[in-house]
């Protein structure tokens, strides 16, 4: 190793001296912090780059001048110093290199093995224990969620085994038909196993398979009459469908990490697809600190080692997709190699579904890096511009806008969404279903649901907000003033929010309750989109509540009433879909790959329970 430490970095002397064999080197500044950690091929040239008078970007500028020295160390291969790097990178977190702040291991799902009964569970960690682990998954809750529909699915017991081994009698999870209770031998050994294959085939993607023996089981228990037990298989199969529909591709097979980049002036994010076994089971983007890269070929290439080396357990696909071609892909492939014992692929240039796979993770790092960057700094700004345009003393921390959705004035549902200063706060969203008014009355509606908000809120139930938004003129903002000057609700500025003239966004008009002064905002002010963006959510979801009430009213339609769908047909729909909820739900194409359901005739289903 050499070294150099002065309150001025002398570049040339250092160089001068510098080994021309491949190592990594250490930049530190004036107070002996490190700074940054590099590999290199070749030792002196890689570190001249750092120190030539033109070519440089910003950040390698601001990064060079505040170093004090530099240090390098001597490897046997450039493989050797990519790991190197990693592994300094991960113990010193230096300020100019890439820095994932979360390289805990990935969960997995882990079924048991060697028992009568094994046990389905959620593992993490070092994988010494006797069974088989499934995954890795992209976070916590995409294990918890695929382990509930498993539960409810195939029912394997999830509890301990020092719980499982002391029970006497069967535990809620029985009762609330979420297990077969083994611990009390209500399920004989062979039957379970059974549902543990099941459980296996799902976990593997085998899905095609898995249902078509759900299908002929189900078939065979109905011509023996055996209807509670053809109803269990149905409801399997009902669940298998909604899941399936969930995957926006499911094809092809292996063990794949679709990795895409993207940078948008000194923001980044990395997307990363996790396949495994041909299913996609979740993704998961990452916003590391700012590094050196100046182009997201270079920021694969520092992103990528850090991902897979520097982190303990990680589990390491036989293959990595990325958006962009690294330069050091060869090293990359043999450092994870020399890392796991076997050979891991590299590639940018892919055709088919692993194209689709690439233009997903592609598009979504595009997206969560919009919303990265506009999230909270955008969403604080609106709310400075509405405090200004209002005129209000203080800023406003809390907006509640309100909007009604019916078909014809049945089924009326009113949607209630809360915004804080980080945007939309979902968990507290609210519906109410409007009833025992006249048809079309949308003031009294309007009437119903904030009464009964507020009603809830001056109980203590929640919290007032600041401001109060009514989609709707002067009559509608009428109506809210005297709802709540009868509930005694104080302190709530309402604003109305009329569509323009032509009705056209960006032409709204405000009206101001207190001082009854209507205002009108620019295009582009940043308060107008905030009441735009909260509106137009409300109006979102009243809708989605109206559609709901009215679907889940059409769904007590019978096949019966399907005109052209006879006997062997309603029996091939209840075959393939489990049930007529999950036919409702089906697409047109779907439908259409029924056995003995035409294109026209499926469009016909689809329209007969969607009303088109």
């Amino acid at each position: 190793m050499t070294s150099d430490r002065s309150s001025v970095f002398d570049a040339s002397a250092f160089l001068a001296n510098t080994s021309q064999q491949p190592g990594i080197y250490q930049m530190f500044d004036a107070d002996g912090k490190i700074l940054y950690v590099g590999k290199a091929k070749n030792l002196k040239s890689r570190l001249s780059s750092y120190f030539r008078k033109t070519g440089l970007s910003p950040k390698t500028v601001a990064l060079v001048a505040k170093i004090a020295s530099v240090e390098v160390t001597i490897t046997a291969s450039e493989t050797e110093a990519l790991i190197l790097e990693q592994n300094l990178i991960k113990a010193n977190r230096p300020p100019y290199n890439i820095l994932l702040r979360d390289d805990k291991s990935y969960p997995y799902i882990f079924i048991s093995s060697g028992e009568d009964f094994p046990r389905i569970s959620f593992h993490r960690g070092a994988r010494k224990k006797r069974g088989e682990y499934y995954g890795p998954y992209p976070n916590v809750s995409a294990v918890r969620d695929s382990l509930s529909f498993l539960q409810k699915t195939f029912k394997i017991r999830q509890c301990e085994d020092s719980v499982f081994n002391n029970r006497s009698r069967p535990c809620l999870q029985y009762q609330i038909k979420r297990c077969t209770a083994p611990c009390v031998d209500f399920i004989s050994p062979d039957e379970y196993a059974s549902d543990v294959r099941h459980t296996r085939m799902f976990l593997t993607g085998d899905n095609q398979a898995l249902m078509q023996e759900l299908a002929n089981q189900m078939e065979a228990a109905a011509q023996q009459l055996n209807f509670e037990r053809a109803g269990e298989l149905r409801d399997q199969i009902s669940a298998m469908r909604q899941i399936q529909t969930r995957q926006v591709v499911e094809e092809g097979n292996g063990d794949i990490d679709v990795v895409a980049a993207v940078m948008q002036a000194s923001a980044i994010c990395v997307h990363i697809l996790f396949i495994r076994q041909g299913r996609i089971l979740g993704s998961r983007s990452f916003f590391p600190q700012s590094s050196l890269a100046e182009s997201e070929s270079e920021l694969l290439g520092q992103f990528l080692p850090q991902f897979y080396l520097a982190s303990e357990g990680k589990d390491i696909p036989r293959e990595v997709i990325v958006s962009h071609e690294i330069d050091d892909a060869e090293l990359l492939m043999s450092a994870l190699q020399n890392h796991i014992g076997r050979q891991i692929y590299v590639s940018s240039k892919v055709r088919g579904h692993r194209a689709q796979w690439l233009q997903m993770a592609d598009t979504a790092a595009k997206q969560n890096l919009t919303a990265h960057i506009n999230s909270k700094k955008s969403s604080q700004a609106r709310f400075f511009a509405l405090q200004e345009v209002l005129g209000l003393e203080e800023l406003p921390q809390r907006l509640e806008c309100f909007d009604i959705s019916h078909s014809g004035g049945e089924l009326t549902v009113a949607s209630c969404v809360v915004f804080d200063l980080n945007g939309p706060l979902k968990s507290d969203y609210r519906r109410f279903n409007i009833e025992g008014i006249t048809g079309g009355d949308d003031y009294a509606a309007m009437a119903q649901a904030l009464e009964r908000r507020y009603t809830r809120l001056q109980k203590g139930e929640g919290k007032l907000p600041d401001i109060l938004l009514i989609d709707g003129g002067k009559g509608q903002l009428g109506k809210a003033i005297e709802v709540l000057n009868e509930l005694g609700v104080t302190g709530v500025k309402m604003i109305g929010v009329a569509k323009g003239t032509t009705r056209k966004a960006g032409f709204e008009t405000l009206f101001d309750a207190d001082s009854g002064r209507e205002i009108v905002l620019s295009g582009d002010s940043p308060a107008l989109h905030l009441i735009q963006h909260i509106r137009d959510e409300s109006h979102r979801f009243a809708i989605t509540g109206h559609k709901q009430r009215r679907d889940k009213k059409r769904r007590t339609s019978t096949l019966e009433e399907l005109p052209g769908i006879g006997a062997t047909r309603r029996r091939e729909l209840l075959r393939h879909f489990g049930g007529l909820k999950e036919i409702a739900r089906a697409s047109v194409n779907d439908l259409a790959k029924v056995n003995g359901i035409s294109v026209r005739l499926a469009e016909d289903i689809y329209a007969f329970f969607h009303n088109d």
